[in-house]
């Protein structure tokens, strides 16, 4: 949602109808993953992708009858045959399933608000959506904390997919599953959830070496890179070039204000541990999804006790990856910088510490 918010909003003041198409389901590789969203109006205007071009034409005129009828729908695309040549198809010999829905209806505009502030505020959560079976298009959104807003029709099924929803939450995974709902009928449906992930930022403390092939690689994937350093001669546009913020305050101080949340993945590397500990201090006590902190394995227990007695809990030095990185026999500044990156990539997938 975040690829095409801006535009959809633009619509929106100005008062037009918008459809918004969610890839859903799919067998095989595609040229977009699961939640990527194409937004629509009846003007002939588009925002977002689908498939990258081969199916957007036929999901635009489903979508502007969507608009006018309200009625959500499950859109299915393959690869045409030789007995059906004029279906549109994919070429990539997979198949996907596209749920296209009105940004009018009542579930859009129940949740809708929240989830505008949740996108503006850069904060992590998910809807989750039935695009098959009763209640069809009804939609729940979950918070990381266990808060949810909206309703799928009863508040069992509320319950088991929240929990559901919040597990999708930890690994940031957009899927879908199939659940029952209570009653005789044994009736079931199928729900998609969509998480929407905080934008990535890496704060590096310390403008040492190894942050410059770490930022370049950061910014090679999505990252919003920040480097914090007090020390002016080190933190230099000379020296980091490609930074999109260079900040030269106390690391602590400058971390407070940034505000660290689920999107944000913290490296620790000045290797100077009056501006490394009370950093790693601030950045364990916010919702960071990663903290990483360089130096090597036998001065561990000595940096743990050293945070201990800033006030550091047991439990926040569980989340603490120390030594930095994944193991990879790096030596050089770039395979240092390769393999806190892989970490962090790790963790923003929910996988478990490598150490």
């Amino acid at each position: 949602m975040r690829e095409v918010l801006e535009q959809v909003e633009i619509w929106r003041n100005e008062g037009k109808s918008v459809a918004i198409a969610t890839n859903v389901k799919r067998d095989g590789s595609s040229l977009r993953p699961l939640g990527a969203k194409m937004a629509m109006t009846p003007n002939q205007e588009i925002a977002g992708s689908v498939t990258g071009g081969c199916i957007e034409g036929v999901v635009y005129e489903e979508g502007l009858k969507i608009i006018k009828d309200g009625t959500p729908k499950l859109l299915h695309y393959g690869v045409p045959t030789e007995d059906t040549p004029w279906e549109i198809g994919l070429t990539c010999g997979s198949t996907l399933e596209v749920f296209v829905e009105s940004l009018d209806s009542p579930a859009w505009k129940e949740i809708y608000p929240a989830l505008l502030t949740c996108l503006q505020e850069n904060q992590l959560a998910a809807v989750a959506t039935i695009i098959a079976g009763p209640g069809l298009g009804k939609k729940l959104m979950v918070w990381p904390d266990g808060r949810s807003h909206g309703n799928l029709g009863s508040a069992e099924l509320n319950s088991e997919v929240s929990s559901w929803v919040q597990q999708k939450i930890d690994v940031q995974e957009n899927t879908w599953a199939i659940f029952t709902l209570p009653g005789e009928k044994a009736e079931t449906v199928d729900v998609f959830v969509d998480v929407f992930v905080p934008v990535s930022r890496m704060i590096v403390i310390g403008a040492v070496h190894i942050a410059i092939p770490l930022v370049t690689l950061a910014k090679a994937i999505g990252y919003y890179t920040i480097v914090i350093d007090p020390r002016e001669a080190f933190a230099t546009r000379e020296r980091f070039p490609h930074v999109d913020e260079l900040v030269t305050d106390w690391p602590s101080t400058a971390l407070e204000k940034l505000r660290p949340d689920e999107g944000t993945y913290i490296a620790v590397i000045s290797h100077d541990e009056k501006l490394d500990n009370p950093a790693i201090k601030v950045a364990l006590a916010s919702s960071a999804r990663y903290v990483g902190v360089l130096g090597t394995r036998k001065k561990i227990p000595n940096r743990f006790d050293a945070l201990r007695k800033l006030g550091v809990t047991d439990a926040q030095l569980e989340r603490l990856r120390a030594p930095i990185g994944i193991h990879l026999g790096a030596i050089l500044p770039e395979e240092i910088a390769l393999s806190i990156l892989a970490e962090m990539v790790t963790a923003k997938h929910g996988l478990p510490k490598t150490q």
